[in-house]
């Protein structure tokens, strides 16, 4: 039996912008995000500079979710996933991936996004799994800190990987990927076909 994966970055790529921080704004509002990013101001602007997405997640993180009741902030992201995919999505990239679905593909979300808001969203996408950014809980409290590491980069492609070990699935049933920046690239890489969705309209070059 042939098996065909199409793998979707989120934010930029599937939805025309970021979710992250809204969400976060969501939670706890324009002020605290703006406490939070004051915060040890010197080392924010240096870790802006080298481009430090994983410390900055990180940081922000903890700040707005430390000590949230997991249960809340998961009806927060039932929410919010609704609004995502109400008015978020970009079309053509929804349309290739519904076009994957009829044909009958694997069709994974892989993302730095958060899991909050990402799991309900990959439901109601009905995608077939949902890899991404994890916030630690325990005994129902947020900790503030991530469980795993930040799901960009190369943890993107070792996401992808350990799903498909897990899956009984091959490395060459992993064909399709679509992405939007440099988070993206060990997942295209990873993929037979790799597609750049900020060069791309998916519209005009239809499957």
């Amino acid at each position: 039996m042939n098996i065909t994966v199409a793998a979707f970055d989120v934010d930029n790529t599937l939805t025309v912008r970021d979710c992250v921080v809204p969400f976060m704004r969501s939670v706890a509002g324009t002020r605290r995000l703006m406490n939070v990013m004051l915060s040890d101001l010197g080392s924010t602007i240096q870790r802006v500079r080298r481009r430090d997405r994983d410390f900055l997640k990180a940081k922000f993180v903890h700040g707005v979710f430390e000590g949230k009741n997991a249960g809340e902030i998961q009806s927060l992201g039932v929410r919010f996933a609704s609004k995502i995919a109400d008015g978020w999505l970009r079309s053509d990239v929804a349309a290739r991936m519904r076009w994957h679905q009829e044909q009958g593909h694997v069709v994974i979300l892989v993302s730095a996004s958060l899991g909050a808001y990402l799991h309900p969203l990959g439901d109601l996408l009905e995608v077939d799994a949902v890899l991404c950014t994890e916030l630690e809980e325990v005994n129902g409290i947020l900790t503030g800190k991530l469980d795993g590491k930040n799901c960009r980069g190369e943890e993107k492609a070792s996401r992808v990987q350990k799903w498909c070990e897990g899956a009984g699935m091959n490395a060459e049933d992993l064909v399709y990927a679509y992405g939007d920046s440099s988070g993206d690239v060990e997942l295209l890489e990873l993929f037979s076909h790799g597609t750049w969705v900020n060069t791309t309209d998916l519209e005009e070059n239809a499957a």
